[in-house]
């Protein structure tokens, strides 16, 4: 993630122009994000290979890919970043299959409530800095692992 929460890429794919205007201009109301919008999942997974971002959402109901799909090639892309899936069918038989399936953060119900895409947002942004500052001190342990083992090589080297 980049160093500020304001300066996140949200990235969001829905096949309805009229979803992705209004998250899109309520975002850019209520948040510093860089909101890039896809009609195209294939459009979207071809940005997201080339340019950082910090958060995806997708619509479940696509035609030419559906949601789950297209969080897993996100998911493969980049792993590290919350994906969320937005529907407006209440199927929790879907829910289940997203969040095991492509380790989906969130599953968001249309019509959705500004507020809570905003909370949500915000949590998936603070989960995947957290998950960075962890992998970095994890590399930092791992380092120094690496240093100590050296260091009783050579010492083991030396007497015996």
């Amino acid at each position: 993630m980049t160093q500020n929460e304001t300066d996140a890429t949200i990235v969001i794919v829905d096949d309805e122009e009229m979803v992705l205007t209004s998250l899109n201009s309520f975002l850019a109301l209520e948040t510093d994000y860089t909101v890039k919008t896809f009609i195209s999942a294939k459009e979207a997974l071809e940005f997201i290979a080339k340019e950082p971002i910090d958060l995806v959402m997708s619509d479940y109901l696509m035609p030419e890919m559906d949601g789950i799909s297209f969080l897993a090639e996100v998911k493969k892309l980049r792993p590290e970043v919350p994906r969320i899936i937005l529907t407006g069918y209440a199927d929790k038989e879907n829910a289940i299959k997203a969040i095991n399936n492509v380790g989906l953060f969130q599953y968001i119900e249309k019509p959705w409530d500004n507020d809570d895409i905003l909370i949500i947002f915000r949590n998936g942004l603070e989960k995947q800095k957290l998950m960075k500052r962890l992998n970095q001190k994890i590399e930092e342990i791992n380092t120094a692992y690496a240093e100590l083992q050296g260091l009783q090589r050579e010492i083991i080297k030396t007497f015996v």
